[in-house]
């Protein structure tokens, strides 16, 4: 597999419906059924709420958003990766980000169906520490915790 020539930058909203589609599609693949958000509420969310609260960065290849990481030191809110590039490290990348900038400790959720999503995170020193349902979907869910040992 070639190399991919990936640019991390740190999200402007110019970025914001190309990372918006990415996103949707990345997630609906994972899970399986349609976002319920207008595409209109999710760019909303991505600029104004989510940016509010986290760094996001983006994984770019030739321009377009390959892939978006959304973290503070305690927790990844938002790991997706383009549906045409997922299997070739770019998830790692983005993840590696989110810990060289934390406090040594990291949680996240996941869908119980994305098992995918559930054997990257193993893969990469996550534990599961706790099942539920906290998601606005109402699926089962997934949450992980790293540590830096």
């Amino acid at each position: 597999m070639a190399h991919l020539n990936v640019d991390i930058v740190h999200y402007h909203p110019q970025f914001a419906q190309q990372t918006v589609k990415m996103w949707r599609d990345s997630k609906e693949k994972a899970i399986g059924q349609k976002e319920m958000h207008s595409f209109d509420r999710h760019v909303y969310f991505l600029n104004y709420i989510l940016s509010a609260h986290y760094k996001i960065e983006l994984a770019l290849i030739d321009e377009q958003i390959a892939g978006m990481v959304a973290y503070n030191a305690d927790e990844i809110n938002q790991l997706y990766v383009h549906v045409d590039y997922q299997r070739r490290g770019l998830g790692q990348r983005l993840l590696e980000r989110a810990k060289a900038e934390s406090n040594g400790k990291l949680i996240l959720r996941t869908f119980e169906r994305n098992k995918n999503a559930q054997r990257f995170y193993e893969q990469h020193g996550f534990s599961i520490i706790k099942r539920g349902r906290e998601n606005e979907e109402k699926l089962p869910d997934i949450t992980y915790e790293w540590t830096n040992k």
